[in-house]
């Protein structure tokens, strides 16, 4: 089967016609409006024309910076009709970011979601006003424009143009689309980068062809009947190498515009299918958690019985290719139907299929956990880099604490040197855009390119992650720490939110804590402390004490030196905007260190646990 992107639309609008292709909701408790595959090949076309009508020639480049939206796929799949390439921004940028990306990348027209974003490209069309065609505005929420604004228009006006124009202009964008290559670039997206500044990384078509090819032979589990729930930012090539994976695959997809209602959306829509990342889970974990300790004993020790049944049934012979003995089977419906069903509803996701997570370190006993309720999560690793997927949990044989097997047709090893996970493959980039320098260092003289991540393969060929290089830390006494195990392990707990693990040439290890509010303030009503206060609470010494006391429990098996020994409680979360966290929410630990010096060193001082500085 043909995988060109350009293919796909009006390929399933011929195969499917008005079956639902994708819905959409602008606004929390408002209506899901469904959209036909005919209808979305309709709108890619029209948006192809539209480009055309600009002006705008093969090579040329869009940014889009907006939350979630199908007219995000429209405008893609729009430039991929004229050989042309999108720069994804995430929605949440800052304008030095937003600037970066924009004028790294080279973009002709610019494309905004609402109000939050448009000021973002006004400004940068003021500076840059020979560089950008034209401003275009998802969505109209009450947008007033600049008075001197002479070139944004809003997404219909967009629509308007490709939908007049001319006979000559249609038959440009097929004869663009018949030229295109599998060298074109589809995509130039930026890596949020734990260090340094972003670099432009190229995913051309055949990066994007490859990687569909391989998971359509390796996800036979999926269905053209499957519904896809779309909420990581599609600026995230993640969410976006499987946003294409499931149009290609003719599943439907619900497109989440505002993250901050996704756990509301969830029960609307009832998705089946669904990449995340650990965070969301851990969220998920630490509610069931909290509602089985809100149980009776006789209903605790069922809901026991009944993670011990499935976790014999899912791990100790489904993941091992082997028939369940009929008792077993007979029990684990027994408790699937009763207690398994109850809480996939209260989640959610009634009818799971499987659900694909990457972008972090996930604890084992998550991934246990749900894995032992009947709630598919599948650990994978890639990059933006390598087209999302380098590695995922196979059908079977997966093991616990791996992130799976590699996918097929690519070579991946480890450096003898360092550790490094080094990888080559139809899906890696063929580099970075206008940075020589970096291509330089990224690859090796034999072409693999160096994930930056540290990790070694089990006897049985599947990947473990360590850490990364760069993150992986040494104590002044010498020893090695990985800092990340220790921050996925106390996303377990329900009072912890946010970990960064602090370390590098210290005598021993602390960490920055940022505390889950709602559950600390219930623990802190229960025990006498009535200070609700945040800034406050994180100094209470008797607060910091019993955060500590829930970390001790995470750590008993801990080597000595690995151990968090002293830890400073955060009234707020890592930002984003101050460049904190990357827009996945990894820690930038540079950052980190510096703008909280002075509660660092309050660690590692002789005033610890009183007189915070």
């Amino acid at each position: 089967m043909a995988n060109k992107l350009v293919e796909i639309i009006p390929r399933n609008a011929e195969r499917y016609g008005d079956r639902e292709a994708y819905r959409f909701c602008w606004r929390k408790n408002g209506e899901w409006l469904s959209t036909s595959w005919r209808e979305f090949a309709l709108q890619v076309d029209v948006a192809a024309k539209a480009f055309a009508a600009m002006g705008l020639i093969e090579k040329d480049r869009i940014a889009i910076c907006s939350p979630n939206t199908p007219q995000i796929l429209i405008s893609e799949f729009g430039a991929f009709y004229n050989r042309m390439s999108a720069i994804p921004v995430y929605s949440s940028s800052s304008q030095g970011q937003f600037d970066f990306v924009v004028e790294n990348g080279e973009a002709s027209v610019l494309f905004v979601g609402d109000r939050h974003q448009y000021p973002l490209a006004y400004s940068y069309w003021k500076r840059h006003p020979e560089q950008i065609k034209k401003i275009v505005i998802f969505k109209n929420d009450g947008l007033t424009l600049e008075a001197d604004d002479t070139i944004s228009i809003l997404w219909d006006d967009f629509v308007r143009l490709g939908m007049s124009a001319s006979e000559e202009i249609a038959r440009e964008v097929e004869a663009r689309k018949e030229r295109g290559l599998p060298d074109d670039m589809a995509t130039l997206i930026y890596t949020s980068g734990t260090t340094g500044e972003p670099k432009g990384v190229v995913i051309n078509q055949g990066n994007y062809t490859a990687c569909i090819d391989k998971h359509l032979e390796l996800l036979t589990a999926i269905n053209d009947d499957d519904l896809s729930m779309s909420f990581l930012p599609m600026s995230h090539i993640f969410e976006k190498a499987w946003s294409f994976f499931c149009l290609t695959r003719g599943v439907a997809i619900a497109v989440n515009y505002d993250p901050r209602v996704i756990a509301e959306n969830i029960h609307d829509i009832h998705p089946n299918i669904m990449c995340a990342v650990p965070r969301f889970w851990e969220k998920v974990y630490a509610g069931v958690k909290e509602k089985i300790a809100s149980m009776g004993k006789a209903q605790r020790m069922m809901v026991a019985r009944a993670i011990a049944v499935g976790r014999k049934r899912n791990l100790g012979y489904l993941r091992r290719g082997k028939k369940v003995p009929y008792l077993l089977e007979k029990e684990y419906r027994f408790w699937d139907k009763n207690i398994f069903d109850k809480l996939k509803h209260a989640i959610g996701i009634p009818d799971p299929n499987f659900f694909p997570t990457a972008g972090a370190p996930l604890s084992d006993k998550i991934t246990e956990f749900f894995r032992s309720v009947g709630i598919d999560i599948i650990i994978g690793y890639g990059l933006s880099e390598t087209t999302a997927t380098v590695t995922f949990f196979p059908e079977t044989g997966y093991e616990i604490g791996s992130v799976g097997v590699p996918l097929p047709g690519l070579e991946v090893k480890i450096d003898k040197d360092n550790d490094e996970i080094l990888v080559k493959g139809p899906t890696v980039t063929p580099g970075y855009f206008k940075n020589p320098k970096a291509n330089e260092e990224a690859f090796t003289d034999d072409g693999f390119f160096r994930t930056g991540d540290a990790g070694y393969f089990t006897p049985s060929g599947q990947l473990v992650l360590t850490e990364r290089v760069k993150d992986l830390f040494k104590t002044s006494n010498g020893k090695y720490v990985a800092p990340q195990m220790m921050e996925s392990r106390l996303a377990e707990n329900k009072y912890i939110d946010e970990v960064a693990v602090i370390g590098d040439q210290k005598k021993f290890v602390t960490a920055l804590v940022v505390p889950n509010f709602p559950q600390l303030r219930k623990w802190a009503a229960k025990n006498g402390i009535t200070e609700t206060d945040s800034e406050k609470m994180v100094a209470d010494p008797k607060v910091i004490e019993f955060v500590m006391s829930e970390i001790e429990k995470l750590q008993k098996d801990v080597a000595g030196y690995e151990k968090i020994k002293r830890i400073c409680l955060l009234p707020h979360h890592f930002a984003i905007m101050h460049g904190e966290v990357t827009n996945t929410m990894k820690v930038r630990r540079p950052v980190v260190a510096k703008r909280y010096a002075r509660e660092i060193e309050w660690m590692y001082s002789d005033d610890y646990p009183l007189k915070r500085k």
